[in-house]
């Protein structure tokens, strides 16, 4: 078992294995002194006997499958056709099934998404606005049980590894990046896009992403910036890199363990990341940083946008554009989400969060958003207010303060 302090913060999983860019010098600083390879693992023929696999039936759970593989927890997130994107049901289940297993003498969790294209591209954004229009009950609950979901792997006393392989925004990023374990891919795409659909970073975005280091987080959140590959290792968002080739022998390597000693499951991840060429990449966004750190260090996200034109750099100027699409409403949100959470725990983080989903999903720009991007897809979101100035402290402040009594999410 795992001491809840131990699992508490993914900055300190992240600086323990990925490493993280120096506030300072902007300059990434590893880990010293983790070895990196060790014996040959096993070949991808090895494998675990059926009699040792408890498979739930597929037809009671089409989206979400659950195994029991040998004293270990696998969950497959099963709707590959849409990316294995979350609804309602999936997270029920997932909630439920890791808390059996917690209290069972389960070993680890291991995560993995269906198909070849994502681990997860997110939560079903256009259910939950559908429902706040109709006025039913679904976005209030859709966000509550993900948050609960989240929290729960953020506070696992049994080890959580999630294989984000292939897209992984959103929702995808909630049920990986609170786990002890995240190991990414050359094809795994991360990112978090909300402030372009009128939405905000949330199922921990306030928590996890000013603790990147820099002003790497902020960076992400407000322009929805994609990591690719090793740049999801380098940034900290994963923990480690395998081949994409070289997956099925990870999995099957992790299920044949004896234990689920975190030290157990390490030595085989960094065996794995050692092999991977994709880990030996710099980071992409090396020779950005230090601009990053400069111009989105700021008490506004007006002055953030002063500084990026002071600087006049083609990145600056682009990046002035990239925030000229956003919800200006969704912006702000965020950008004082990110200032509450960096001095709040994961919990406290959701709690501000809950009232933000709800917020957003009965207000204007998050259906617009929507609209835009997912139903007409005419990319022409029509914001309101419509300028950064016409959001005003009073309507931030109205975003964060309580809902109304008994609605407000208790962790």
């Amino acid at each position: 078992m795992l001491s809840s302090k131990l699992i508490v913060s993914p900055l300190l999983r992240c600086l323990n294995i990925g490493g993280a860019y120096s506030v300072t010098t902007a300059t990434f600083i590893p880990k010293l002194g983790v070895p990196l390879g060790g014996a040959p693992s096993r070949t991808m023929s090895s494998t675990i006997p059926k009699s040792q696999s408890n498979k739930t039936n597929p037809q009671e759970e089409e989206d979400t499958l659950f195994e029991i593989i040998n004293g270990k927890g696998v969950i497959t997130l099963n709707r590959p056709r849409a990316l294995n994107a979350l609804n309602l049901s999936m997270v029920k289940k997932i909630y439920q099934k890791l808390r059996e297993w917690e209290s069972s003498s389960m070993q680890f969790v291991l995560i993995k998404g269906a198909g070849d294209k994502a681990f997860c591209a997110g939560g079903d954004i256009r259910a939950v606005t559908e429902s706040a229009k109709a006025g039913t009950t679904l976005y209030q609950e859709f966000f509550k049980e993900e948050y609960q979901v989240n929290n729960l792997i953020g506070t696992l006393r049994i080890p959580y590894i999630a294989l984000i392989d292939g897209i992984t925004m959103g929702g995808g990023v909630g049920l990986s990046v609170h786990g002890l374990f995240r190991v990414a891919t050359e094809k795994t795409l991360f990112a978090m896009p909300e402030t372009g659909i009128g939405l905000f970073p949330d199922v921990g975005g306030g928590y996890f992403l000013p603790r990147l280091g820099g002003k790497l987080g902020l960076y992400l959140a407000l322009t929805g910036h994609r990591l690719k590959g090793s740049d999801v290792f380098r940034s900290g968002v994963a923990t480690h890199m395998c081949s994409t080739s070289m997956i099925p022998a990870l999995e099957q390597d992790l299920i044949a363990l004896n234990s689920g000693k975190p030290q157990d499951i390490e030595e085989v991840l960094s065996r794995y990341h050692s092999q991977s060429p994709e880990a030996r990449k710099p980071f992409g966004l090396e020779d950005k940083m230090q601009e990053i750190n400069k111009t989105f260090d700021a008490t506004s996200v007006e002055a953030i946008i002063q500084n990026l034109k002071n600087s006049g750099s083609e990145w600056a100027l682009k990046t002035v554009e990239t925030l000229s699409k956003m919800s200006p409403t969704s912006m702000k949100i965020t950008f004082k989400l990110l200032e509450l959470g960096s001095e709040m725990e994961l919990q406290e983080c959701l709690g501000i969060e809950y009232r933000l989903s709800q917020r957003c999903s009965e207000d204007h720009d998050f259906k617009e958003g929507v609209r835009a991007v997912l139903i007409d897809k005419d990319q022409n979101p029509k914001w309101n207010p419509n300028s950064l100035e016409g959001v005003t402290p009073g309507i931030v402040e109205k975003y964060f303060s309580p809902l109304p009594p008994g609605r407000d999410l208790k962790l």
